[in-house]
C-alpha cells in the first residue's frame, strides 16, 4: 500500500481487500471526508488526510466484520429525511415507509387527530407522521430510555414540534377512547428464526426484533389493548412479518376491527395490515 490514499485507492481497498459492496464503501468514504457522491466521482485522485485515512480504514474493517453502515455513519434516510440511529434502536428500512403511506391515506384531513406510535425506536414513524400531518398530535411510546433519548434528538433536529415522547409498555395506561390512530412496528420475528443471525440484524437490539415464541406476542398485545384507546372508527395499522398477515387479520377481526387491509412491501411481501374499529 502506498503512503497516500486517494479516493480511488480507498474504494479499491474496500472492494478488493475487504469485499465490501461499492455502495457501502462510498457511504463510508463520504462520511469520513465530508464529500458527496458527485465529488468522489469528480475527484478520484484527491487524497485522504492521515486522520481521515485511519478513520476510513477502521470503518471499513468494522463493516467487513458485519457492523451495519447506518450504525457506523450514525444516520439513515427514511421518508426523505435523515434520522440519527445507534445500537439502541432498529435501523429504519424502506418497507416501513409503506406504514407511513397507509396511515396518511386514512388520517382525517380536518381537525387535530391524535396518534400513538408504539415502539417508536428512532422516532422515524411518529416524527414522519407528525411532519407530514402538521395538524396531528403524536405520542411516541417506547420501553427503552435510550431509544426515547435518540428519538427526542431526532425530533429536535427535524424541528418536529407536534410530537411528545413517553416511556411505556405498549398501550398500558392509554385507554381514553380518543385516538384517531395507532401505528406500530413491533418486534415480530419468531424465536430461532435464521434471519436473526444474518446481516445487520446480528447487531440490532434483540428486544426490538423478536418477542420470542411464534413472533406474534407483541402484535397480540397491541391488538387486544387497542379498542380501549381508539375512538370509534379509529385505525390500527401495524407492520408485521411476511407470513403473519392472515394471523394479524384474524386477531383484528376478533377485536371488532373492520375494513381490514393488507399492503405489500417493495419485495412483494404482505407487510402492513390495518383496520378500523367499528363504532360501539
Amino acid at each position: 500500500m502506498t503512503s497516500s490514499l486517494t479516493y480511488t485507492d480507498a474504494l479499491t481497498l474496500a472492494a478488493r481487500g475487504h469485499a465490501l459492496k461499492a455502495v457501502d464503501a462510498r457511504l463510508l468514504l463520504q462520511h469520513v471526508t465530508g464529500a458527496n457522491a458527485a465529488q468522489i466521482v469528480a475527484h478520484p485522485g484527491r487524497q485522504l488526510g492521515p486522520v481521515e485515512r485511519l478513520r476510513y480504514e477502521s470503518l471499513v474493517t468494522r463493516r467487513a466484520g458485519g457492523e451495519p453502515v447506518a450504525y457506523l455513519v450514525g444516520h439513515r434516510e427514511f421518508y426523505s429525511r435523515s434520522f440519527s440511529v445507534g445500537p439502541a434502536v432498529l435501523i429504519p428500512r424502506p418497507e416501513t415507509e409503506g406504514l407511513i403511506d397507509a396511515a396518511l391515506a386514512r388520517l382525517p384531513v380536518e381537525g387535530v387527530p391524535e396518534i400513538v406510535d408504539l415502539g417508536t425506536g428512532s422516532g422515524c414513524i411518529g416524527i414522519s407522521l407528525a411532519l407530514e400531518h402538521p395538524n396531528a398530535r403524536v405520542l411516541a411510546v417506547d420501553a427503552s430510555i435510550d431509544a426515547l433519548e435518540l428519538a427526542r434528538a431526532n425530533a429536535r433536529a427535524l424541528d418536529c414540534r407536534n410530537i411528545d415522547f413517553v416511556i411505556g409498555d405498549w398501550l398500558a395506561g392509554i385507554d381514553a377512547h380518543r385516538l384517531a390512530m395507532i401505528v406500530a412496528n413491533p418486534p415480530y420475528i419468531a424465536d430461532g428464526d435464521w434471519h436473526l443471525d444474518q446481516g445487520d440484524l446480528r447487531f440490532e437490539p434483540k428486544q426490538a426484533l423478536s418477542p420470542g415464541g411464534d413472533g406474534l406476542a407483541a402484535l397480540r398485545t397491541i391488538i387486544a389493548q387497542a379498542p380501549a384507546a381508539l375512538a370509534d372508527n379509529g385505525w390500527l395499522i401495524m407492520e408485521h412479518g411476511f407470513d403473519q398477515a392472515p394471523a394479524v387479520r384474524a386477531l383484528m377481526t376478533s377485536q371488532g376491527f373492520i375494513d381490514l387491509f393488507t399492503e405489500r412491501d417493495l419485495a412483494g411481501h404482505e407487510r402492513t395490515t390495518g383496520g378500523r374499529l367499528a363504532a360501539r
